[in-house]
Parts: structure tokens; sequence; C-alpha cells
């Protein structure tokens, strides 16, 4: 069907070239989250996987483009390069008019260049794609600038995207300089149905389309979606085809073709994932603590419980006049891990909301005096309450009064009264 016939200005499922619109979804909007904190943390390093098509490229250009401009940033294709080609491929990114030079001496300008960005506070960002094609002496030159340090920062933010699992690359005992450094093992997710009949719609809408369900109604929507296995760039091209099929509007189901579909990236973990959550090993919840952006301190909650105040007896102690002594108290039961807040004078705040006890989720922010903690649990989903007898029953008032016996013992009380709050302020 010709486009001005369907009342398409424009082919709403180009191939090739950039998209009309950057439609996102939950999945890609995660792996935009996961990009962003490898960037602001510390030490960054993660891993971006998903099958082809799946809409990587699409996603890595969007967070590119939303980057300051004074970050440099080094986009690599890692299919069969070496270490030369790797080295020349950064420098060139990196601004460089590069002549002919030995590996070694690429290296060298790498080298520097990455640490004067991070003594500057600039950390370059790396990212591969196709990282599972990189020769294996690229591998081990990637390996060497990973271990580059300025203080406590990494001297070069790396991501690495590939169309495969990485896991089993980064088990090797040589990699272990990047597998050490790994904060996102991230893998995309398809979109789910209603995501796809809303990513078609506003594509249809970008080219001109003024009734996009006339064109592409319901019941095509789910049929593309079933054909695509809700991946993006396979959807386009069945989409596309579909259009170029069709003799008249509505687009028929029958116009959709069938595709073999790529495997996921999560093999590995596929049966673990099938598995009721309760049976899951989460990994234990990470915490990032801020203060005016600047990350202060970031430690995997490996304890049953951490205890937040000023007074250096706390699990993370914050030397701020505007904390309590023992302000807040996180307790993990279960997958679950739940917030109190101990009397403090100047409160407690989940995602600027005041609490006294809740349940925490993946990426809420606690709020106390001027720092924030950024609580990360991707198996943390369902928020539930707990009160009355439900809360005197779990392990939460068990662990309190462990607490009181232990900070007896070191003339610390778990609640401290107001006066010892003095001089905290009030907010």
């Amino acid at each position: 069907m010709d486009l001005a016939a369907a009342g398409l200005l424009e082919q709403p499922f180009p191939t090739h070239g950039k998209p009309l619109a950057v439609i996102t979804y939950q999945s890609q909007r995660a792996a935009l989250d996961v990009l962003k904190e490898t960037l602001e943390h510390p030490t960054g390093l993660s891993l971006l996987q998903s099958p082809a098509l799946s809409g990587k490229s699409i996603l890595i250009h969007s967070f590119i483009d939303s980057i300051e401009q004074d970050c440099a940033v080094a986009l690599v294709d890692g299919n069969r390069l070496n270490t030369t080609n790797l080295l020349l491929a950064m420098l060139r990114q990196f601004g460089y008019e590069i002549d002919l030079c030995s590996a070694n001496e690429l290296l060298g300008l790498v080298r520097v260049f990455a640490l004067q960005q991070a003594a500057s506070d600039k950390p370059p960002l790396l990212i591969v794609e196709n990282a599972h094609e990189l020769n294996p002496s690229a591998l081990r030159v990637l390996c060497e600038l990973a271990a580059l340090r300025v203080r406590q920062t990494s001297a070069l933010k790396i991501v690495l995207v590939s169309d495969r699992s990485l896991r089993p690359i980064m088990d090797a005992p040589a990699m272990e300089p990047m597998a050490k450094r790994i904060l996102h093992d991230f893998h995309l997710r398809p979109m789910t149905q209603d995501e796809a009949s809303n990513y078609l719609h506003e594509k249809l809408i970008a080219a001109g389309a003024e009734f996009p369900a006339f064109i592409f109604p319901r019941a095509t929507c789910d049929e593309l979606w079933r054909a695509s296995g809700g991946w993006p760039g396979i959807i386009d091209r069945i989409a596309l085809l579909a259009l170029a099929k069709t003799d008249s509007l509505p687009v028929a189901t029958k116009n959709i073709e069938h595709p073999v579909l790529p495997k996921g990236t999560w093999d590995e973990s596929a049966e673990m994932l099938a598995q009721p959550a309760a049976s899951l090993p989460a990994a234990p919840p990470q915490l990032i603590v801020t203060n005016n952006g600047s990350v202060i301190q970031d430690l995997t909650m490996e304890k049953t419980r951490i205890l937040v105040g000023r007074s250096d007896h706390n699990d993370i102690a914050i030397g701020s006049r505007f904390i309590s002594r023992h302000h807040a108290l996180l307790v993990r039961h279960g997958g679950t891990t739940f917030l109190m807040d101990l009397n403090s004078t100047n409160g407690t705040f989940v995602n600027s909301k005041r609490v006294s006890n809740h349940v925490l989720l993946h990426d809420d922010v606690i709020t106390i005096g001027h720092h924030r903690i950024k609580f990360s649990d991707p198996f943390a989903t369902t928020r539930g309450e707990l009160r009355g007898e439900e809360f005197a029953d779990t392990a939460i008032m068990k662990t309190l009064e462990d607490m009181r016996n232990l900070l007896a013992q070191e003339n610390t009380e778990l609640l401290p009264a107001a006066s010892e709050n003095l001089p905290t302020l009030k907010t």
C-alpha cells in the first residue's frame, strides 16, 4: 500500500537511519537507568545484553545524546577488533588525530587521557558494541584500562554491549579486573502486549497518522506482538512488510509474517526466573549514600540490619547536625527490606514523603538531613506494609531488641531522647 493512501507522510518503520520517534518501554527505561548509574558511579562498569534487533543501538544513541558535552564518550564496534584497532577507535572517538603508532604508544595515550580526565572529575566513557567479538588481546587491554584509578574513582567508565550473555567471558580468571567492577549485569526484556500496541500507534502518529487504530487495530497489534516476540527491531520489520502487502485498511492479521525469533540473552538463568519469587536467591541490596550529588559511600547490605545516624557506632555514620544520633534502621527480613525511623528530630523521608516505617522498593531514595541513600534491589518490586500484630511477629522486632542490647553494652541507647539530638536542627 502507498503510504499516502494510509494517511502517512513518512515511513513509520524505517530500518535504516534515525527513527522518526524514540518510543521507550519499561525494560528500555530500566536499561537507561543502568547506563546513567554506570556513568555516575565512581567505578561504573556494566553489561548490557539482548538479542539482535532488540533496540540496543537506538537505546545507546539516545543515552549518548543525553550526556553532557564535556564528558568524553567513545562508542566502538568490537567486532574482530585487536588491540591496535581498539585503541585507535577509542582515541579517534575521544577527538585525537592519530598517525601510525605502536600498540604500546596508543595504550600510553589512552592511559594519559583517561587519567587526566578522571583527575578533573570527568572520567571518559567507553561503550563497546559486539563486545563478545573482541580479540582476546583487546580484552586484555580493556582489563588493564579497567584497573586505572584516580583516588577512589576508576579512570574509565565502561559499558559492554552484546547480543549474547557476556557472563562466560567475565567469569574467566583473566577478566578479574573488569569482573570485580561490574555494577549491573543487565538483560533487556521484550515489550509486553500493551507496550507493543502503544509502540506501534506512536510510530504511526509520528509518521502523520491521525487514526493509528484504524491502520493497526488492536487485534493486528496483538498479532504483530506475537510474531515479533515483542522486540522493537523485529516488530518494525514485520509491520513494514504488513503495510507493503496490504491492499486496504485496516491491515489484516493475515498479512503478518511470523519469522524465526531469536532467543533471549538470559538462557542460563531462565529456569531460575521461572521459579516463584520466594525461592529466588536474591542478591543483597546496594545502598549508595550521596550528599549534594557526590557519592560518599557505596555498600552492600550483607548484614540483616543497617543502623544510620550521627554516632560513630552506626553502620552508616554521617557527621551532620541535621541527623540524629541514631536516626534510622534498615532491616532485611527474607526478601524484604524494612526502613524504620528511630524517633529522629528531623524525620526520615522516602521519595520526598515522610515515613515512620516503610517497606522499600527498588530505586527508592531515602533522605535524612541533607543526605540521600539510594536503595537498589531489583528483586524488591512489591510494596507491603507491616503494622500491629503482623509487625510484632516479624524478625524486625527481634532485631530491634537485639540492637538495644548491643548498644546498651556501649552505653548507647537505640532510641535517643529528644535532648540527645541537640543541636539537631528542625527543617
